[in-house]
């Protein structure tokens, strides 16, 4: 049996001794634990002669029974105000294990430990515990929680983010349980908050658009965020994981963590009630309803709304309604709203003339393999907004446009080389005018199979440089045109190349921003809009 160490005898024998007697137990909070989150005991000391808790803690259930001694430690030397730190002349306890436990433990402090089978006044705390807890509101009607929960892990397997961008409407017309039409907003495209937010007009959320767009003020953008009006499901990492890997730069988004360490919340957000994480019955089978529809809508047209105008379409549903109901279904109309995302799109300043004006590109006046050296490291990644601003000020830098700093940071192509060729490379960019747009395009073999996506630069004289060739098939690069394509959609099509030095030193394949020696921003560019088709791999091994 552990006990004292000598000096804390001596030191908790320094206490007052007064003629009191306390209660001391440990026990679940409540009788019938609802969930895992609530397993855990409570260990409570009362001195009751005086009618106070002198110390209280919460403790896993798995825990030994040193737990219930610490938590006597802080009683006597540490206790709850109004009490004054003693120690006293009897302890009573109704567990014969702990009687023994503390007996052994205690015997130098002069305090005598009985047996008692009631303990009044803890057994009222108790009570008011149980009480309290067991008459909480859940966050959800235990009727709908298996099936919201159910729907909330198949939208994340949909990932809408990866196509739509929030102001991207898309309505749900239900008509039912005083609810007309609900208004989807996406969250997920940066890479920073995913969930759905079910507007119940379209008026509220363009007001909060609006708030959001007019001031950075937290605390006004707070006052905005409890403005809306709308129900949300929003994903988070499980409690479980979150002191895991903390430092592991590979799980800052949570859209790249596997769907067993996320969590789904939903709630209800309302200017008169403010952020309820709770739902009622009634809006938990709208949003249930909301959901079905809404992922069935973007499972039958993902490939329409990927392309990079939104489309318009519509189509109605018949969602099965939960057994509990007496209507058996009710069919739902799901549409997509691009006259309202062009009106977002218009208050948050998006100039299409600009856009277009950008995607004005000359045809090129020919495609050469000479600008890259070929043991270059190549690289398809971000840059943080703070580290754009450290490289814009300290390399060598060519502006391409007023870049608003939207997801988290703008896209690049990192090129390292050694110092020479990094100087050649700079210099043969600044020649031909700058650079101008980068662009993946397709290219084949005529004499295999294979399928190429070809990394280009253009600059600004017309002419086509290869950067690199990829193999279409490969998962590594495939996610990472994947990453590179919504970057460069939330940045509205700017992008950056980034020359780097280092290649043979210690920072090789990781460029410190000591390596790096230019950046080139300009636009990305699709294969359509660069228009020169599939390019044919020729014997010679040159692109025609």
């Amino acid at each position: 049996m552990t006990s004292f160490n000598r000096s804390t005898s001596r030191r908790l024998k320094k206490l007052p001794q007064i003629p009191s007697v306390w209660e001391g137990d440990r026990r679940p909070l409540s009788s019938h634990q609802k969930s895992e989150d609530d397993k855990g005991d409570c260990i409570l000391w009362v001195d009751g002669s005086q009618g106070i808790v002198r110390g209280m803690d919460v403790v896993a259930c798995d825990a030994g029974p040193e737990a219930i001694v610490r938590t006597l430690m802080r009683a006597m030397e540490n206790p709850h105000s109004p009490a004054k730190p003693s120690r006293p002349l009897r302890i009573v306890v109704r567990d014969r294990e702990i009687q023994f436990y503390l007996r052994g433990v205690l015997q130098d402090l002069e305090i005598a430990i009985d047996y008692t089978p009631e303990l009044p006044l803890i057994d009222e705390l108790f009570r008011g515990f149980s009480e309290i807890i067991d008459n909480q509101i859940p966050d959800l009607p235990p009727q709908y929680a298996e099936l919201l929960h159910s729907k909330a892990y198949a939208m994340w397997e949909a990932c809408p983010w990866d196509f739509l961008q929030e102001q991207q409407i898309i309505s749900i017309e239900i008509n039912q349980w005083d609810i007309g039409t609900l208004y989807a907003s996406v969250m997920g495209m940066l890479g920073m908050e995913y969930g759905i937010l079910l507007y119940r007009s379209s008026e509220s959320l363009k007001r909060f658009r609006a708030a959001v767009l007019k001031d950075d003020d937290t605390q006004n953008l707070e006052e905005a965020f409890l403005k809306q009006d709308c129900l949300f499901l929003t994903f988070e990492r499980n409690s479980d994981f979150e002191d895991e890997d903390d430092d592991d730069d590979e799980y800052k988004d949570l859209g790249e963590l596997p769907i067993s360490e996320i969590s789904p919340t939903f709630g209800n957000i309302h200017p008169l009630e403010g952020l309820r994480s709770v739902l009622y019955d009634e809006e938990a089978l709208v949003v249930h309803i909301a959901l079905e529809s809404l992922i069935k809508f973007v499972r039958d047209h993902r490939r329409q709304l990927s392309e990079e105008i939104f489309p318009s379409l519509s189509r109605r549903y018949r969602i099965a309604l939960p057994e509990s109901e007496e209507t058996k279904s009710i069919s739902v109309n799901v549409a997509t709203m691009p006259e309202l995302a062009a009106e977002l799109e218009e208050m948050a300043g998006f100039d299409t003339q600009d856009e277009e004006d950008i995607y004005d590109t000359p045809m090129f006046r020919s495609l050469r393999d000479d600008l890259i050296p070929d043991d270059s490291f190549l690289s398809l990644g971000v840059v943080s907004w703070e580290m754009l601003d450290y490289l814009q000020k300290g390399v060598k830098y060519q502006k391409a446009g007023d870049i608003k700093p939207v997801g988290d940071g703008l896209p690049v192509i990192l090129i390292q080389t050694s110092r020479p060729k990094a100087k050649t490379v700079i210099e043969s960019i600044e020649k031909a005018g700058g650079l101008k747009a980068i662009c993946f395009n397709p290219g084949a073999d005529p004499m295999g199979t294979e399928v190429y996506d070809l990394g280009l630069l253009q600059t600004k004289n017309g002419e086509l440089f290869l950067f690199g060739e990829f193999e279409d098939d490969d998962p590594t690069h495939v996610e990472a045109r994947r990453k590179w394509n919504q970057r460069c959609k939330n940045t509205k099509g700017y992008c950056g190349l980034i020359i780097a030095k280092g290649l043979t030193g210690a920072s090789r394949g990781n460029p410190q921003l000591r390596d790096m020696m230019a950046l080139f921003e300009g636009v990305s560019l699709s294969p359509q809009q660069l228009g020169i088709g599939t390019l044919q791999l020729m014997p010679e091994l040159q692109y025609e």
